[in-house]
């Protein structure tokens, strides 16, 4: 209950000299809080320099367009710029939302860095929510204009601050509403760190104490919320690492300001040791600890320079990271550990456990895992960790799984009631998370909001069981095709429908309209039960009635997720060339024709893909993973071998020609090959054929051993015809 108002009649001076009151009493509980400043731009501004002057608050921050003219000198970031403060510590943020928009991100960004007895002013007009804002300009899709859009988002967020008992309410120009502090927040008995000076948390020294113990091929993944002391313990470690058992650690994350306080940490406990570069520290004797950004680490561990016995590696972040490098890691560091930030905009921990977890399980099955809970910056029941959680939705918790014995029934959700259901929106939104690997604080507001996009889910007993998310594409007119087909214009959105036609060369892709599948997701203990296979029949069978000619999606090219594509009918359009920087896989992009239009369009793509596949795979493409190769060579038209070919094969097979001076008809083999049922050793070999015939990588690394396995895999082939 809010239970303290100081009314209009008292003046401005008494309500600033309030709050900084409130910041006091908040401190001594170890707490943050939430202050709601509405009204006009230049009163609240007013108002919150005003706050910003009454006390000396520590390393305070301005977040608005830095061109805002503010009446004294103060550090202004944009919003943009103060995401990246992750390593940075401030008792005052004010986020002015006139002059930029609302930035779901920035906010949960600067939460986590402000301290005990810290305040977060949110600037924004009155009323709030009821149109959108110049931050929608981020996902306005042409032809939209971002003041077109609906503002579902910022209505729910408009209503939670409304209701909530958290939140300091000032309008400007009337009273202000301060909030009833609940009882002191309860501190753990006895020594907080656990006997360990370093510590500040026993959570944090019983991390350390793993990481320093770190054993053969059992890595460790540490998970924790924001501001509990995650990369201190890493820092830490280093130093006790260092000092007594490691010539060399590795860190990673994916940026280097990531890792700032682990280097802070490893100075401040190894004084007699120096900082020679932003990315190396070192100590006596040559010992040393070396920041690699993942492409470096990568392109070391490949080169093998980095691994092998007795080497350390310590991954920051990890949930940013594609899981194709970390696994490629997990391989070749002995002693690794992990550690995530299980919510925010860092990446969806939760994501990055459930989908990495196989990878663990298969390659190091007696991994351990290891949670963080008790907070450093702030203590138990801070009441802006709470509300920044609900306002984000940054612990979406998943919905119960319902038996499988009900009828499949889908429906379209619709935004403005899903908006205004907060328990239905946690739950699909829940959904989500688990399924993608990285989800930041924007995907809720682009589901909420984005033009085009649309809902759709099964539910049973009020439980969303699977949830499709889409997007309507194209219907450009030709003049505009052309122009973006020939690179001269870029649109903004249409991701699949503006690829191919930039890539692909394709203006028919763009004039056409299409529905792109963004997300699917179905509950982890429901999978396999063909729900995901529903929504999408479901869905293509109403974009056919409202006349979409295509249906697509594009993903990282992974052997599973193509293989569920495919059998469901969907052709390859085009391939990636670069990594793509979520993944760490390269992107492929599959479509289906819903009427005439569509096959015409679908035809030309097919076409034009078939015919840029070999060379893509020779060059742009080489490291796409075999497994790929042949499921893409199985969408090309079947060969048909002649017998100088099968002369060709069989004397690489069984005699000694050279298989360079052959390739041309092993290309033509690993074709037929992908067309015909194998046993699990013919896979295997048809899966080194295709590597070698389109990509050159060899067999192995020593040449002579290469050859011979090169042409054992070409006998097991030989069979199938």
């Amino acid at each position: 209950m809010l239970n303290n108002q100081l009314s209009e009649s008292q003046h401005p001076p008494r309500r600033v000299a309030a709050l900084v009151h409130l910041a006091q009493r908040l401190n001594r509980r170890g707490w943050r809080q939430l202050v709601w400043l509405s009204g006009e731009a230049e009163q609240c501004r007013s108002i919150a320099q005003d706050v910003w002057q009454a006390f000396s608050w520590q390393a305070p921050l301005w977040v608005a367009n830095e061109n805002t003219a503010l009446l004294f000198s103060a550090p202004i970031l944009s919003p943009r710029k103060a995401r990246a403060r992750l390593g940075a510590e401030h008792q005052l943020v004010v986020i002015d939302t006139h002059s930029t928009g609302f930035d779901p991100e920035a906010l949960g960004a600067l939460a986590g860095t402000i301290t005990a007895g810290g305040l977060l002013i949110l600037l924004t007009p009155q009323p709030w929510g009821e149109a959108p804002d110049p931050d929608y300009a981020r996902f306005a899709d042409h032809p939209w204009h971002w003041s077109q859009l609906s503002c579902h988002y910022l209505a729910r967020l408009a209503r939670q601050l409304q209701e909530s008992t958290q939140v300091v309410r000032w309008r400007a120009g009337q009273a202000l509403q301060l909030p009833q502090l609940s009882q002191l927040a309860s501190r753990e008995a006895g020594d907080p760190s656990g006997g360990d000076s370093d510590c500040l948390t026993s959570d944090q020294a019983v991390a350390v104490k793993r990481l320093v113990g770190l054993k053969r091929r059992r890595p460790l993944v540490i998970t924790a919320d924001r501001g509990r002391g995650k990369s201190a313990a890493l820092g830490i470690a280093c130093a006790r690492l260092l000092m007594d058992k490691a010539q060399r650690v590795v860190l990673t994350a994916p940026h280097l300001s990531a890792v700032e306080s682990v280097f802070e940490r490893l100075s401040a406990l190894c004084p007699a040791g120096r900082r020679v570069a932003q990315d190396h520290f070192v100590l006596a004797e040559g010992r040393e600890l070396i920041f690699l950004s993942p492409d470096d680490l990568t392109e070391q561990v490949n080169a093998q320079a980095q691994g092998g016995d007795g080497s350390y590696l310590l991954v920051d972040e990890a949930a940013a990271i594609p899981a194709a490098l970390l696994g490629q890691w997990l391989v070749a560091f002995p002693r690794i550990a992990f550690a995530t930030t299980v919510h925010g905009y860092e990446g969806s921990g939760r994501g990055f456990a459930l989908r990495f977890r196989d990878t663990l399980d298969r390659l190091t099955p007696h991994w351990k895992a290891l949670a963080l809970e008790s907070p450093i910056r702030w203590h138990g029941g801070d009441p802006l960790e709470a509300l920044v959680n609900q306002l984000l939705l940054l612990k979406a918790v998943l919905p119960t799984a319902q038996p499988n014995d009900r009828a499949v029934i889908t429906k379209v959700v619709d935004r403005a009631w899903l908006a205004e259901q907060d328990a239905a929106l946690e739950k699909l939104f829940g959904l989500l998370v688990q399924s993608h690997y990285r989800t930041s604080p924007n995907d809720l507001r682009q589901l909420l909001d984005g033009p085009g996009t649309a809902l759709r889910v099964i539910e049973q007993a009020s439980e969303p069981q699977a949830v499709l998310v889409t997007r309507e594409e194209g219907g450009f007119e030709a003049t505009l095709a052309h122009q973006v087909a020939r690179g001269e214009r870029r649109p903004q959105g249409h991701l699949l429908a503006q690829s191919l036609a930039t890539h692909a060369g394709s203006r028919e892709a763009l004039t056409a309209r299409w529905r792109r599948v963004v997300r699917i997701a179905t509950h982890p203990e429901r999978r396999r039960e063909g729900l995901g296979e529903a929504l999408l029949h479901d869905d293509m069978a109403a974009a056919k009635q409202q006349g979409i000619a295509l249906y697509g999606a594009t993903f990282g090219a992974e052997a599973s997720l193509l293989r569920f594509w495919l059998a469901l009918g969907f052709t390859p359009v085009r391939l990636g060339i670069t990594r793509e920087a979520s993944t760490g896989e390269f992107a492929v992009m599959v479509a289906k024709a819903l009427n005439t239009q569509g096959e015409v369009v679908l035809a030309d793509l097919n076409e034009r893909f078939q015919a840029a596949l070999a060379g893509l795979l020779a060059f742009e493409v080489k490291a796409l993973p075999a497994s790929v190769v042949v499921l893409l060579l199985g969408q090309m038209p079947r060969v048909s071998l002649s017998a100088r070919d099968w002369q060709d094969i069989e004397d690489v097979a069984t005699a000694h020609r050279d298989p360079v001076l052959a390739r041309p008809a092993l290309q033509a083999l690993a074709r037929q090959a992908s067309h015909c049922p194998l046993t699990e050793a013919q896979q295997q070999s048809h899966r080194q054929v295709a590597a070698w015939a389109f990509q050159n990588i060899p067999l192995a690394t020593a040449h002579n051993d290469a050859l011979k396995a090169l042409r054992l895999a070409v006998n097991n082939l030989i069979e199938v015809k």
